[in-house]
């Protein structure tokens, strides 16, 4: 895929999707907008295998609703692209882990994701993201500072 064909292409983080899937939160309707805008098509909505995993994960700790966090991940799956993690993603991940001191396991995931796939932006209130050379983070937050 040409690279000016990924320009409108977003990695979405897990945390975004967690607040959003989290009513009772604060951060919770800016990130159900910021997902909302990209299911409908405004940009190009990705997510990789390792954050649906996290986001099922999470949510089944957090709500010890089994079936509904299985639903939800699913929900995720059919909004978006899922991209695949592979040896590739992998050895950039761990590559990432070893070159920038404050990127660790999963941010190191989702940002291999982003760069081997070609996405130059990632949705995610997380500051790490911020270091890691070839991808923009975008807030879903800053809309609630303004």
């Amino acid at each position: 895929m040409s690279v000016a064909a990924m320009e409108d292409a977003v990695l979405i983080d897990a945390a975004t999707a967690l607040y959003a899937l989290s009513p009772s939160d604060p951060r919770s309707a800016s990130c159900q907008a910021k997902l909302l805008d990209l299911a409908s098509g405004k940009s190009r909505g990705y997510i990789s295998t390792e954050m649906v995993q996290e986001v099922v994960f999470h949510r089944m700790r957090r709500t010890q609703n089994r079936a509904q966090s299985i639903e939800e991940g699913r929900g995720l799956i059919r909004s978006f692209t899922v991209l695949k993690f592979d040896d590739e993603v992998l050895d950039t991940s761990l590559n990432l882990i070893e070159q920038l001191p404050n990127v660790r396991g999963r941010d190191a995931v989702h940002a291999a994701t982003a760069l081997i796939y070609g996405i130059p932006k990632i949705l995610s209130p997380d500051k790490d993201f911020d270091q890691i050379p070839g991808v923009t983070r975008i807030d879903p937050l800053a809309s609630q500072d303004s």
